[in-house]
């Protein structure tokens, strides 16, 4: 029986930062990704994808700021379902190419999905989502000024825009990637879903926040009983120690192993953290699952026990 896979993609699967941040470098981008991502479907693998949002969203934003004397601005939520909607496309388009040409003929779709989250969720209180582009200092404290933003310094990157990153609760439109997850590779929960709070009486209103994309993976990978979370990044181990002399390269993580390295601090919020804090929770979820994080270039490999961290 083929194995579920939810997979994660990383920033790195949508952009080259040696390429224009044009719509037209991501689609060059992404047909690279769908590669990586045809391999693992041809492998025999079962898949579901999901992706980032961060610059994409941060640059949809600007743009509708930019031109609100034109035109009204777009609330958040809206702005996460357009980056929803042309991201799923490059990736339909590039990937159902990408099969057709290795002669395998199967549907790929991408669905705008809503993730519910709760409104006294702390996350509200201390925003910590990056988005958007990268920042000196000193044009970040001109932006808090001038538009309010919170900012923060990302992992030694530069200074970004951040935003709530609440947890998710409920994937709104489950039973849809559930009815087509046999017959169909669906894009779901892109840029972590767009997040909404359930009223009383059963409607659903969005909310100025990102949900982290590793976490709706994870979300998504126990609500679908998947038995892989393959979460892709820019490197092809988590390691502790990062960037010093004595950095460690780890090839597998127990439960306890994680928790501990998370009690001192290795892994950067905004960065590292919620990978391991979502392969943390899906190898928790029910014996048997596992979590694997690597990059995109060794996706194959890690599935077959060849590369990778697996946290299981």
């Amino acid at each position: 029986m083929a194995q579920k896979v939810v997979v994660a993609l990383g920033g790195n699967a949508l952009e080259d930062k040696s390429l224009p941040s044009t719509a037209e470098s991501q689609l060059i981008v992404v047909k690279r990704t769908s590669e990586k991502l045809a391999e693992i479907s041809l492998k025999g693998y079962e898949i579901a994808i999901v992706h980032g949002n961060g610059p994409q969203v941060g640059r949809i934003l600007l743009s509708s700021e930019t031109a609100k004397d034109v035109t009204p601005s777009m609330p958040f939520d809206v702005c996460g379902a357009m980056s929803q909607g042309y991201i799923g496309y490059h990736i339909q388009q590039a990937l159902k190419q990408t099969l057709r040409q290795q002669g395998r003929e199967v549907p790929v779709v991408s669905v705008v999905t809503q993730v519910v989250v709760d409104e006294n969720d702390r996350a509200f209180k201390n925003p910590t989502k990056p988005i958007g582009p990268f920042y000196s200092e000193q044009e970040a404290k001109i932006l808090q000024g001038e538009k309010g933003y919170t900012v923060k310094e990302d992992a030694g990157r530069g200074w970004r825009r951040v935003v709530p990153s609440p947890m998710p609760i409920k994937i709104v439109e489950l039973d849809t990637v559930k009815k087509l997850w046999d017959s169909t590779i669906v894009v779901t929960c892109g840029g972590g879903g767009i997040p909404v709070v359930e009223r009383a009486d059963g409607s659903l209103e969005g909310v100025a926040a990102v949900i982290d994309k590793d976490l709706a993976s994870e979300r998504l990978a126990e609500d679908m009983n998947a038995d892989v979370l393959l979460i892709l990044t820019e490197v092809e181990q988590v390691a502790i120690n990062f960037n010093k002399p004595n950095q460690q390269n780890l090839s597998s993580l127990s439960i306890e192993e994680s928790k501990k390295y998370i009690e001192e601090g290795h892994f950067a919020p905004g960065s590292m953290l919620p990978k391991i804090q979502a392969a943390l929770k899906f190898a928790e979820s029910k014996p048997g699952r596992k979590a694997i994080i690597t990059s995109l270039y060794k996706a194959v490999d890690a599935l077959e026990g060849k590369s990778g961290t697996v946290i299981q």
